[in-house]
Order: C-alpha cells, then sequence, then structure tokens
C-alpha cells in the first residue's frame, strides 16, 4: 500500500512539475525533439522507481537530477553506438514554434543567447536563474560543489551581458 501511495504522489506530481522538466531537458538537449524524449524517459522512470520518491521531499529535484542521470547514460550510448563525438552546441538550431509572434521573437532571443552558453553554464544557469534554485540545491541536483554553480552561474551572466551589451550596441547605430 505504501508503494501505492508514493506512486499516485508522483504521478500527481509530475502534470505540475513537467514544464519545468521539459526546460530543464532543453537546457540539456539542446534539442527540441530531444528534450521531449529526455523529459518523457525521465517521467516513465520516476514512474518506474516511485517506490524510491521519499515524501515531503521535492519531487522536481528528484526529477531533475532523474533527468541529468537518463541523458548522460544516452550520451554513453550513442557515443558507442556511433563512436561519434557530440555535436557542438552552435551546431544546433532551436526555432520558436507556432505562428511569429513578439513573444515567439523574444523566446527565440532568449533560446539563443543561452544556447550559446558552454552546456554546463547553461543548465546551472537554468536552475538558479529560470528555475528559481539555490545554489545549494543547484548543487544538489547536478551532483557538484556549491561553488562550482557560483562560478558558472557569474560566468553565464557574464557572457550573456557581454552578447545582449554587444547586441544593444548594434542596434543603436541603426537609429
Amino acid at each position: 500500500m505504501r508503494w501505492g501511495r508514493r506512486n499516485n504522489e508522483v504521478r500527481e506530481g509530475l502534470a505540475e512539475v513537467y514544464p519545468r522538466l521539459w526546460r530543464f531537458a532543453m537546457a540539456l538537449t539542446g534539442d527540441r525533439a530531444s528534450a521531449e524524449d529526455l523529459a518523457q524517459a525521465t517521467a516513465l522512470r520516476a514512474i518506474e522507481k516511485a517506490d524510491q520518491f521519499r515524501p515531503g521531499t521535492h519531487l522536481d529535484r528528484w526529477l531533475f537530477v532523474m533527468a541529468r542521470r537518463v541523458w548522460l547514460n544516452e550520451l554513453r550510448h550513442r557515443a558507442v553506438r556511433r563512436g561519434a563525438g557530440l555535436r557542438p552546441v552552435e551546431e544546433i538550431e532551436i526555432t520558436a514554434p507556432g505562428p511569429d509572434t513578439e513573444t515567439n521573437i523574444f523566446a527565440a532571443e532568449v533560446f539563443d543567447v543561452m544556447n550559446a552558453l558552454p552546456e554546463a553554464q547553461r543548465v546551472t544557469a537554468l536552475l538558479v536563474l529560470v528555475e528559481g534554485f539555490s545554489y545549494a540545491e543547484a548543487a544538489e541536483a547536478l551532483e557538484i560543489p556549491v561553488g562550482t554553480v557560483m562560478s558558472r552561474v557569474a560566468a553565464a551572466r557574464r557572457s550573456v551581458a557581454s552578447r545582449t551589451g554587444e547586441q544593444a550596441q548594434g542596434t543603436r547605430g541603426t537609429r
């Protein structure tokens, strides 16, 4: 009976956390289709492993750790199967779905800036700056020291600021 209660808690919580899980998967993969696959694989694994979830803890953090591990396993499998390296982030294109609205344009610009960051900075920045995790929470989810999280977020902020500053200067001269 105890397993059933945990399973229900995980199933019910997944619906609420899924959009955030997908965003995290997007930060890890840099590709919409892969992000969807990763989010779905993580949800499935979470349901299968629901007996390992501790009620009263943060489901989102548990899922993010799980997603990261699923993704790392996928990268290892790809490398073994194909014997090839990973695609550089610069080669991955992200386009906004749906009609060409101002919101989608802005979202595409944000994705471009975030996607230009190295993977470690991109994932860490997503957790801290977008998801609102504390440095300690992000460190726990990524299984790295807090100082590393702080360093990656600071580097991501500098990189984004320099890139958006260059874009702003470029548009000032055209007016």
